[in-house]
């Protein structure tokens, strides 16, 4: 009873991170399966300008991965560190749900026949056979990379390893180009991820600037008066 006692306060900070994830994935299940032909469909003209690249997929499906090695590498080895990710991650998902449940949202980007036959396609296939094209913005795809890109690179135990950082970071952004070459989002849903993993970044990992822009403000209001 000792022995487990001490595992739970070791690992109790796992908690907060279980319970988002069944609060997450049933409210994103029932986003799923809602009336599907309801929703406002996202285009922008750049949309239509996009090659399909089906080699995409790859990076694309690292994605869960990457993600959860990131969170799981932090878990184990900087507790506050890791606090700041789920910060990050778990704000925007939040608001992805509540965003996708005040407005329902899709598009009408994928083809209706693939121009190739081979395993990236089939790939493709499977993943929009599972996938809906709905409950798109902003792309959590885009975002949760972002947000474990910059957990790599504030993580002090990584500040050392140059290749880790590159790596993450390439891997990022392929994630990132891979949602609009297998049509999977607009290019709508990635500018206002990546907008909003810019404020959160700032409000996460960079008080220091809100702090001292707030500093400033106070400052010249007294001069004022």
């Amino acid at each position: 009873m000792e022995k487990i006692k001490g595992l739970y306060l070791k690992y109790r900070h796992a908690v907060p991170l279980a319970i988002y994830m069944v609060i997450y994935l049933t409210w994103f299940a029932w986003l799923e399966g809602r009336n599907r032909r309801d929703y406002t469909v996202i285009h922008v003209g750049m949309d239509d300008y996009i090659p399909f690249c089906e080699a995409f997929v790859v990076p694309y499906l690292l994605w869960f991965a990457y993600v959860s090695l990131v969170v799981v590498f932090l878990f184990f080895k900087n507790k506050q560190e890791y606090y700041r990710c789920c910060t990050f991650l778990f704000t925007g998902m939040t608001v992805f749900l509540i965003i996708s449940t005040l407005w329902p949202n899709g598009h009408h980007l994928r083809l209706d026949e693939m121009p190739r036959d081979n395993v990236f396609t089939q790939a493709i296939s499977v993943l929009w056979k599972v996938d809906t094209p709905t409950n798109l913005w902003p792309s959590i795809h885009v975002y949760n990379s972002m947000g474990a890109h910059f957990a790599v690179m504030r993580c002090s135990a990584l500040r050392e390893k140059k290749g880790i950082r590159i790596a993450s970071g390439v891997l990022a952004l392929s994630i990132i180009l891979s949602t609009v070459f297998i049509k999977q989002h607009s290019v709508f849903d990635v500018a206002t991820a990546l907008g909003l993993g810019t404020v959160m970044y700032i409000l996460v990992y960079r008080r220091d600037l809100v702090l001292a822009a707030w500093a400033q403000r106070r400052m010249k209001k007294r001069v004022s008066m």
